[in-house]
């Protein structure tokens, strides 16, 4: 098992998100991800009650299904409201390593539920969507692992083909070194990864690699193409990965 999750690096990270992902190939898909050399797997786990605008989606047989093909570490973003000690308890043990908390729906639970967490031996993370005070992030900072802001919701508009399906606002970008000076004040910029979501693609990754994002998350760039979503065995994945890691490295 690898162990990055919460090490920034000099390079930016990849946590290949499965939004996007072919459930019927899954773990072809998943082991293809990580044998192209992404850095970790992101699963979005929903209740279908928070961001009532989508369903459910990313249930337990999902991460156990990701779990068995590979090695990577898998994080959990828990976009559910009110999330329970139960579930964290299940999701480490079928091998989740990371979960991030919603802060707009743990609430004053926030700080009891990483700890519990923590002490299942799981790293721990907060995120909330743009709109949310960066201000509410800044009490996390001392002891997480990873913080995550993700670009406005709802993010759906109307595209074809390849397109990205999200909308990236500029003032993202601003937001992020915002984070990165929080984590810095904090004496923390070795410790915790500084995550945007939603949105980012090649074109776009290196305004925020500059502005200081420690890690990206992308599931339709490394999952769909013009044609659809990306077919194991094709190298289409690989390709993806490799595009997306060149425009990182060059930022």
């Amino acid at each position: 098992m690898n162990d990055i999750i919460g090490k920034p690096t000099s390079k930016c990270k990849i946590a290949a998100g499965l939004f996007w992902a072919d459930y019927g190939v899954l773990g072809a898909q998943v082991e293809e991800l990580t044998a192209a050399g992404v850095d970790w797997i992101h699963i979005e786990m929903r209740d279908g009650k928070y961001m009532d605008f989508a369903a459910p989606r990313g249930g337990i047989d999902i991460v156990e299904a990701a779990r068995a093909h590979t090695d990577l570490e898998i994080e959990v973003q828990l976009q559910m409201w009110r999330p329970s000690t139960d579930l964290y308890k299940q999701l480490a043990d079928i091998g989740a390593n990371l979960i991030t908390l919603p802060l707009e729906t743990t609430g004053e639970m926030t700080a009891q539920h990483l700890t519990y967490i923590q002490d299942l031996g799981l790293k721990i993370g907060v995120w909330a969507w743009q709109g949310t005070p960066i201000s509410a992030f800044e009490q996390y900072v001392d002891w997480v692992d990873i913080i995550e802001y993700e670009c406005r919701a709802p993010f759906w508009k109307p595209l074809k083909g390849a397109q990205s399906p999200h909308v990236m606002d500029p003032i993202m970008v601003t937001n992020i070194q915002r984070m990165r000076d929080m984590v810095q004040a904090a004496g923390r910029a070795d410790e915790v990864d500084i995550m945007e979501d939603g949105g980012l693609n090649a074109g776009n990754v290196a305004e925020f690699i500059q502005a200081g994002m420690t890690v990206g998350e992308f599931s339709s760039p490394l999952l769909k193409g013009p044609n659809g979503k990306l077919k194991p065995g094709t190298g289409d994945i690989e390709r993806a990965v490799k595009k997306l890691r060149d425009a990182m490295n060059a930022a």
